[in-house]
């Protein structure tokens, strides 16, 4: 794998700070620069061979079932009669992978990351390969149609998709042959959108189905798994829990109410469908476990799942953020790791791997560059998905290097927890001297923010504020604060500029015994941000989170942190 963005350091448009406004500036020769060059490392992923059990002595590739019982393949890119599978990786381009070995390289240097991947099988009902969606952060789904392993065209773009934590494609909910889509909004509705098979309007106006949905933090689709002929879906809650809806093929309430089929599902970080993938005309499921191993449920035929069946090796699968038709809440630009400066000043990166732990550090930038440096580590503020740093130098802020303005003195403390508006695009938190904490909101490309929002006062009694992501499950930026005391509390996130936060709820006590809290984004793939604690000693200890503000207990994942003076 490659890496296409190159973080350097320099100065490019100036901008001055006016009031909490920014205004335009031409450019000066003299305008201070901060800091050295750059480049955070590639990260590094081969994926294994893709192969799938067989079980009940049926053979991959039997003529798929055809009308009542049928679960439409999405995603057999290859023309085999087989799933593959497709996902995103750390770089942000686009993967397949095959059972045939013809996967590679499905999209790259897109202008927007995709944040997920929505395989939806054949819509037009030609001979060509089937239709692939993507979903950027900033809300535009896309359309990609004839799929190859290797690629496909755009064929349409729709805005406004950012309202959704979720989107599912379950498969044929009207029996029309194509497959259609549900989509879940923040609060937890969900509503359904049916294909029409034009790819200049691919999908009819959404049908509320109902709200309450946001119980699940896993939600997918898996074809017809009960022989009636109408796509079904799957649920998973915080506990593990999965639970089963069978299609009615009724517009207005397509789907019956829900069927416990099974528990301790909560062992994965992802979970996503193939369709019929042995020719049996049920629905499977590819469950990927924290150690980066896949494991293969057949669907029976009664919306229950035959006993998992490893298909690949152990730990294979570690490395990638998101799989396409995978149920969780998908994550990008939400940080991917953790940036560490020692007491010489030489910045060290730690990327994610997927597993809640952190890979080998790498070092950036120049040894001793960083010394002295007033830097924060921010969630991204651009398209391109991955995180920022953001640097206050002779009171001017800089972003990736960029001068973005003045004024910025006054502020102790910088956040950049990711979008807080509900636009899709990455804000900015800023707490003064006073204790007064501001909204940034940012305008998508990371070069200037509108006039500072005032969010409340009484900031000051915590002596550290971070975030990176979603805390909650609902899909909204929250952030974390901790008091001198050791009180560690969660603003859960509303998507509204003037308000941007829940009434504060505390979730645990003690944590002053960290040197440092870091917020390094989701370390485990599941669409949950997790976070970081670091002891006087040096022991690094991860808390992944594991429902609505909760975190796992701690997991020592690493020593000798102690050599570093700034985590973030």
């Amino acid at each position: 794998m490659h890496t296409r963005r190159a973080r350097r350091i320099a100065a490019c448009t100036a901008l001055v700070l006016s009031a909490g406004v920014l205004l335009a500036t031409p450019a000066s020769a003299d305008q201070p620069v901060p800091g050295p060059a750059v480049e955070k490392p590639a990260p590094v992923f081969t994926p294994p061979a893709l192969t799938r059990p067989q079980p009940d002595g049926l053979r991959a590739g039997t003529a798929q079932a055809s009308g009542v019982g049928a679960s439409p393949r999405l995603s057999d890119f290859d023309g085999d009669g087989i799933s593959d599978l497709i996902y995103r990786s750390w770089s942000g381009d686009i993967y397949t992978a095959t059972t045939t070995g013809a996967g590679g390289l499905f999209a790259g240097n897109l202008s927007e990351t995709a944040k997920d991947v929505i395989p939806i099988g054949n819509q037009d009902g030609d001979a060509s390969g089937p239709e692939v969606l993507t979903l950027t952060e900033q809300g535009s789904l896309q359309l990609y149609a004839d799929a190859t392993p290797t690629g496909a065209w755009h064929a349409w773009t729709g805005g406004g998709w950012q309202i959704y934590n979720k989107i599912v494609a379950p498969g044929d909910v009207n029996d029309d042959g194509r497959a259609d889509l549900v989509a879940r909004d923040h609060s937890g509705n969900l509503y359904l959108y049916y294909a029409t098979g034009n790819r200049n309007a691919p999908f009819s106006a959404r049908v509320l189905l109902g709200g309450g949905w946001n119980i699940y933090d896993q939600l997918l689709g898996i074809g017809d798994n009960n022989g009636d002929g109408w796509a079904d879906l799957i649920g998973r809650d915080t506990a593990g829990t999965l639970w089963f809806y069978a299609g009615r093929g009724d517009k207005s309430a397509p789907f019956a109410a829900r069927v416990k089929i099974g528990s301790g599902w909560n062992i994965y970080n992802q979970i996503f469908p193939v369709g019929d993938d042995n020719g049996d005309g049920n629905g499977e499921l590819i469950a990927r476990d924290s150690a980066g191993t896949l494991w293969y449920y057949a669907g029976r035929g009664d919306g229950t799942l035959a006993a998992r069946v490893q298909s690949s090796d152990p730990g294979g699968w570690d490395g990638v953020p998101q799989f396409g038709g995978a149920g969780n809440n998908p994550v990008v630009g939400n940080k991917e790791g953790v940036l560490a400066r020692d007491k010489a000043g030489t910045l060290f990166w730690y990327g994610s791997r997927t597993t809640g732990k952190l890979a080998a550090r790498a070092q950036i930038g120049d040894p001793g560059g960083w010394a002295g440096a007033d830097f924060t580590h921010l969630s991204s503020l651009n398209p391109d998905g991955s995180s920022d740093i953001a640097q206050i130098f002779q009171g001017g802020l800089y972003v990736e290097g960029n001068y973005v303005g003045g004024g910025w003195s006054g502020y102790n403390t910088l956040v950049g927890p990711g979008d807080l508006t509900g636009d899709g695009r990455g804000d900015l938190l800023g707490r003064d001297g006073s204790g007064t904490l501001y909204l940034f909101r940012g305008n998508g490309q990371g070069t200037s923010f509108a006039a500072r929002i005032k969010v409340g006062t009484g900031w000051g009694t915590y002596n550290k504020i971070v975030g990176a992501g979603d805390y909650t499950g609902d899909g909204r930026t929250d952030i974390v604060a901790r008091t001198s005391g050791g009180d560690l509390y969660v603003y859960a996130g509303t998507g509204v500029a003037a308000t941007p936060f829940k009434a504060r709820v505390k979730v645990g006590s003690g944590w002053n015994t960290y040197a440092k809290l870091v917020a390094p984004g989701d370390l485990n793939a599941d669409g949950k941000g997790d976070l970081l604690g670091v002891t006087s000693s040096g022991d690094l200890y991860g808390y992944l989170n594991s429902s609505a503000g909760k975190f796992t207990a701690r997991a020592r994942i690493g020593y000798g942190f102690g050599i570093y003076n700034t985590m973030s």
